[in-house]
């Protein structure tokens, strides 16, 4: 029980920002009250939801319940309330053994850390073509899956990245579909037609677009170009300038219904660190001034920032503040099905990052219990 506080700011909607005021109660939020005479105070907006974090602050998702605690505490101090620990492409069992992590850890999570909804695994039914930063030995086609083999990884998996072009990759789309998990359409050397195959067949979402995908060639559309056309298909974006120039960042928002774009940060073991090495899986990668690559190329492997960064990079790109708020909260949610998070509502889980003029964080209320971000890592 958290007991009652009031919130008075500037309340991020989903389709203004009006002053008002948020009664919390025992974890919720018990009512909302718009105040025209209210200009000045916070920016109150819902807790972000990262659906797609490999780690944060030298914690690794792959890692053991220590490192799930402090990537938790460490995403919480820059206002994510809730996210998904997301594997990298890996044999089998250890991806099963990472599911058994996750799921033994989801109930014993810190109070003072961002809320586990499950897991996402990025592989390993990629392309090796477009593969990015994961190891090639470890990809594979779904049609060589043996019945049964991926029911350890199903329970609280809510996101897996899937080549649709790959052997048997449309029934294995459909399957997944109809136990409930949100197929990412990704890392994929997918032609137009493959891709939107890919869609028809179950897929709901898209990882990092762009990236690791075929794009926009007026001779040869591919991935990027089913993805941004079909106005059902969510959308994911690294917002750090690195993995998508900014220029092209409007374009997404005019071509994408508000409601299908995702913030995401794609972060690794090193975000919150500066520059340095470590092991992503079985690669080694290098940070150099906000740059993420496997060593000794110029291949991205994941990025460094946190949701925050990215919405105040799309605010600067001249994305509507509402607009970039809700795809890093709102759009997360819904995406994954949830219905008690992700805006500010009477009723709903009161996880709230309250924002200063620059649009950094200030506060964060985890289920209406306020965060001390002095002990929080950052």
């Amino acid at each position: 029980m958290t007991g009652r506080m009031e919130l008075v700011g500037r309340l991020v909607l989903a389709d203004r920002i009006a002053g008002g005021r948020l009664v919390l109660r025992d974890g919720v939020i018990d009512s909302l009250d718009l105040d025209e005479e209210v200009s000045t105070g916070p920016l109150l907006a819902p807790g972000f939801v990262d659906v797609h974090v490999h780690g944060w602050g030298g914690h690794d998702a792959m890692g053991d319940r220590a490192a799930l605690d402090g990537m938790a505490q460490a995403l919480a101090g820059r206002g994510v309330t809730s996210f998904l620990p997301t594997a990298v492409s890996a044999p089998l069992p250890e991806l099963a053994a990472f599911a058994d992590r996750v799921r033994a850890w989801l109930p014993l999570a810190p109070v003072d850390g961002a809320a586990p909804l499950g897991f996402n695994l990025e592989g390993p039914f990629l392309a090796d073509a477009r593969r990015g930063a994961h190891d090639p030995a470890f990809l594979m086609d779904p049609a060589d899956i043996p019945a049964g083999a991926l029911d350890p990884l199903l329970d609280g998996l809510r996101v897996i990245t899937v080549a649709p072009e790959r052997p048997g990759a449309l029934a294995f789309i459909a399957a997944l579909r109809a136990r409930g998990v949100a197929v990412s359409m990704g890392h994929s050397a997918a032609t137009l037609e493959e891709a939107r195959a890919g869609y028809a067949a179950g897929g709901s979402t898209t990882t990092h677009l762009f990236n690791g995908m075929t794009g926009l060639d007026h001779r040869a559309p591919g991935l990027a170009a089913a993805a941004l056309l079909d106005d059902d298909a969510y959308v994911e974006l690294i917002a750090d300038g690195q993995h998508v120039h900014p220029g092209l960042w409007p374009l997404i928002a005019r071509l994408k219904p508000a409601d299908r774009l995702l913030l995401v940060s794609d972060a690794i073991v090193l975000a919150g660190l500066g520059d340095g090495r470590a092991s992503v899986g079985t690669l080694e990668v290098e940070v150099r001034e906000g740059r993420v690559t496997l060593v000794g190329t110029t291949t991205l492997a994941g990025s460094v920032i946190a949701l925050d960064d990215a919405v105040r990079n799309m605010a600067a790109a001249g994305i509507a503040l509402p607009v970039a708020i809700a795809a890093a909260s709102t759009n997360p949610v819904a995406m994954l099905g949830e219905t008690d998070r992700g805006r500010l509502a009477v009723g709903l889980r009161a996880d709230i990052v309250a924002l200063d003029d620059a649009l950094r964080v200030t506060d964060v209320w985890l289920a209406g219990r306020r965060l001390d971000r002095g002990s929080a890592s950052a």
